[in-house]
């Protein structure tokens, strides 16, 4: 009675360690680069893990907001698959740079191209999007994702997180959008940064040439006048010789 009764023990106990130690179900996720600001412009990630041992994550359908439409849209060119832009009319136009914009984009779709392409078991990929300008008057961006197996599953994850409510078994990717800096900037981009270090070396070889030339200036006065002395002194000793 004893032995069964650790045996039976000891199977439960093991079974516990299994379910404590199994890894809880990644999701699509979306995040950004560095940040996103409101008002700005940002690269964000949508992550996509594959939840499967027997097949391939072989499509991605990612829809935007329309709630909060973003005038630009450009994924980024990715090796293995193929991108396609869907964009919508909007019922009211966006303005983007002085120009009004009647369309935008309302979902980005990623097609594996070849048989063994896709994302294998055991493995997640990135997919890159450039995105903007962010809506100043939300705190996040929803995306709802459809995740697509070489079996023929369809995971959608489109559920949106209630306030108080437990996760839910399959959420949308959400992105937080940070605050505007006070100046009134939404971060800088490397384009931004480059130029400013290309501007700040150029400034300060404009210093160094105006001080070249002020030294430059100077020496020559200087050589001017250490001349007239010497030419005057010369005068002088001749005239002493000839007086005495």
């Amino acid at each position: 009675m004893k032995a069964s009764r650790l045996a039976a023990t000891a199977a439960v106990a093991a079974g516990a360690v299994v379910v404590l130690s199994s890894p809880a179900f990644a999701h699509v996720s979306v995040a950004a680069e560095g940040t996103a600001a409101k008002g700005g412009y940002a690269v964000v990630d949508f992550k996509v893990p594959n939840e499967r041992d027997n097949a391939s994550t072989t499509k991605l359908e990612v829809n935007f907001p329309t709630d909060h439409p973003l005038a630009s849209v450009m994924p980024e060119p990715m090796p293995g698959w193929k991108i396609e832009v869907t964009k919508s009319k909007l019922a009211k136009p966006l303005e983007l740079h002085g120009e009004q914009i009647t369309e935008a984009v309302s979902k980005v779709t990623w097609t594996a191209t070849g048989k063994d392409s896709g994302i294998q078991p055991g493995y997640f990929e990135k997919f890159p999007v450039s995105i903007g300008a962010l809506p100043e008057d939300a705190d996040e961006l929803v995306f709802k994702a459809i995740q697509t197996y070489s079996n023929k599953e369809v995971v959608r994850w489109i559920e949106v997180q209630e306030d108080g409510a437990e996760e839910p078994e399959t959420p949308a990717p959400v992105l937080a959008l940070s605050a505007a800096s006070e100046d009134g900037h939404h971060g800088s981009t490397a384009a931004e940064e480059a130029d400013d270090k290309t501007e700040n070396a150029a400034a300060t070889t404009e210093v160094a040439d105006d001080s070249s030339d002020t030294t430059a200036r100077v020496l020559g006065v200087v050589g001017i006048v250490v001349g007239a002395l010497g030419v005057a002194y010369g005068v002088l000793a001749g005239r002493r010789r000839s007086d005495a």
